[in-house]
């Protein structure tokens, strides 16, 4: 089954995200590929969908950030897209308010997550405004380093307002937040669409998996039960994650109960809810700085040790 390519584009509000989104769909129209994309905007009107052409699917999401208050309208409409449209790939814009942990946490439902393959997180950056960040709040400023820290492409837009001392100090900073991400100076969110196409390409696969150590992004992986498990052993492996494990939800089934639980885990907290009816046996993680197959041999061993008399 081919898998639908998922982009993020992420970045404070006015960073120059659309104009960005622009250049890629025309790009996407040159090579006759078929693409969707989905905005989010946190205002009631959406002030941005005339950048996207009509023959491309859109999905608009208004009034509150994909991270929280609509996050069960996004899958759906993400649904919607995977199975009716079928796209090659997906853009997502995000508001400039979204953090991209919740972000990606929203858009990999247990339900369709194995048939997407996150290419990666594209931040925008207002080079001036960031220079100047010192006069935004704590909390503007937490989510403008966040958005950095997480990405895996970095456009430094709005270049051509800075002196040459400051574009330097700009990406020294930028670069001290985030070594492994490709770091772009432009003006009018102009780079070359290769960046992008090139982005993370095989990080995410299977192959490359337990080589990925040292790469900070974050990284996504998902696990396919083949069999109930003991949920105390279950929770002896979620003991023995890293930290670094943000986010993990999806659907299990325990060796006591007949049909599946709901199990999310965040900030290191497991709640399970029972379902009354099967669902997929897919489970999301998503953290950095892992190494998944070791993951994915641990969880394996859980599933045996219930049939090995454990």
């Amino acid at each position: 089954m081919n898998k639908t390519e998922i982009y993020i584009l992420s970045g404070f509000l006015g960073s120059g995200k659309t104009t960005l989104l622009k250049q890629l769909l025309q790009d996407e129209k040159k090579q006759g590929r078929k693409v969707a994309v989905m905005m989010n905007e946190l205002g009631k009107v959406s002030i941005d969908s005339d950048a996207v052409d009509e023959g491309v699917p859109l999905k608009e999401l208004l009034d509150g950030c994909i991270c929280c208050t609509i996050s069960d309208k996004l899958e759906a409409q993400l649904q919607e897209l995977l199975m009716v449209e079928k796209p090659e790939a997906i853009y997502i814009e995000t508001t400039g308010a979204a953090h991209p942990i919740e972000v990606l946490d929203s858009i990999l439902s247990p339900l369709f997550a194995d048939r997407m393959q996150v290419k990666g997180i594209i931040s925008v950056v207002d080079s001036p405004r960031w220079l100047n960040r010192n006069v935004l709040s704590p909390q503007v400023q937490q989510l403008l380093i966040e958005q950095v820290r997480h990405a895996d492409l970095i456009i430094l837009n709005k270049a051509d307002k800075l002196s040459e001392a400051e574009q330097a100090r700009l990406t020294m900073e930028i670069q001290g937040l985030n070594s492994q991400a490709f770091t772009i100076l432009t003006s009018y969110s102009k780079i070359a669409v290769k960046q992008v196409r090139d982005m993370s390409s095989g990080k995410k696969s299977k192959a490359s998996r337990s080589h990925v150590f040292s790469d900070l992004k974050l990284s996504t992986f998902v696990y396919q039960f083949q069999k109930p498990v003991n949920q105390t052993d279950f929770e002896d492996f979620l003991r023995g994650l890293p930290d670094t494990v943000y986010r993990i939800k999806g659907y299990m089934k325990l060796n006591s109960s007949k049909y599946p639980y709901l199990f999310q885990f965040s900030y290191g907290m497991p709640l399970y809810m029972q379902e009354n009816i099967n669902m997929p046996l897919n489970m999301v993680f998503i953290g950095e700085n892992l190494d998944w197959a070791e993951i994915e041999h641990r969880l394996k061993i859980l599933e045996e040790s219930i049939y090995s008399g454990h």
